[in-house]
């Protein structure tokens, strides 16, 4: 079987080679003096109770080919504030995800809310180039960092402000990840190898993850249905790419997963 995150991976450390050439370390540091103040994703998400929605700004990928070809990613970025978004994610990978990091400059400036560099995240200068880029957080997969790579990558981006969205699909990568402490857990229900979805996922690792951590869903919700299975087991947040870019009807959709639903007193988050 194709194992399409390892093929992502190979190609980002060719691409990121290829960027410190263009530009180099200390000129992204000398861009930072210029980079818009960061705005607290974690701290967004958790004013929005019971359930938070990171808006997603994805063209393609390479399970669902074109999502949505052309679209105006600002356009887009705006509407998803106006409806409720809590944050934004930006796709900025190229080759497999047609995104690009000018879309996150571009949408960071036109919107009030925190917008998250989603990339596959493999070195510092990734991390650099995020903040001078504008980003507010960053995703780190932990199926693409050894140990070492995800502390570093994980403090680094919290020594330049930014909040870090740590992601994990394999179950025995959890207990790392929660050794770092982040305000912000991932569960990806996509295998990124296969790019198989399944929201069980989330459902089955979720009492795993507890208060003060944010748990946030990934992939694969589509319904409302879908929001009031992961709020019941204790998701606080979702991020949603695929269903939004292919809505008819933005507005009623994003609705529909930001619909009021009962919290329980289990769900409702710790002091």
């Amino acid at each position: 079987m194709k194992d399409v995150l390892r093929e992502i991976v190979d190609h980002k450390r060719t691409e990121v080679d290829q960027a410190k050439g263009t530009v180099p370390p200390l000129e992204l540091e000398r861009r930072l003096v210029d980079a818009p103040p960061v705005r607290g994703f974690a701290a967004a998400i958790a004013a929005r109770t019971p359930m938070a929605l990171i808006a997603e700004v994805k063209r393609a990928s390479p399970s669902a080919g074109v999502i949505r070809g052309e679209i105006d990613p600002v356009a887009l970025a705006v509407s998803y504030e106006r409806f409720g978004a809590a944050c934004l994610s930006v796709l900025t990978d190229q080759k497999f995800f047609q995104g690009a990091l000018d879309d996150l400059v571009r949408v960071r400036q036109a919107v009030s809310i925190p917008v998250l560099r989603k990339d596959f995240l493999i070195d510092r200068y990734q991390v650099l180039e995020a903040r001078a880029a504008g980003a507010d957080c960053v995703l780190l997969i932990a199926e693409c960092l050894d140990h070492c790579p995800l502390r570093e990558l994980f403090f680094y981006a919290s020594e330049l402000g930014m909040d870090a969205l740590v992601e994990i699909y394999d179950a025995e990568n959890l207990d790392r990840v929660l050794k770092l402490e982040p305000a912000l857990v991932g569960i990806n229900n996509r295998d990124l190898r296969t790019f198989e979805t399944d929201l069980e996922h989330t459902l089955s690792l979720a009492p795993q993850v507890v208060p003060p951590a944010i748990l946030v869903s990934e992939s694969g919700i589509r319904t409302g249905d879908d929001v009031a299975r992961l709020q019941a087991a204790g998701v606080r947040a979702i991020l949603v790419g695929e269903t939004l870019m292919r809505a008819d009807n933005l507005a009623a959709t994003m609705g529909e997963l930001l619909a009021p639903r009962p919290t329980t007193e289990s769900q409702k988050p710790r002091p």
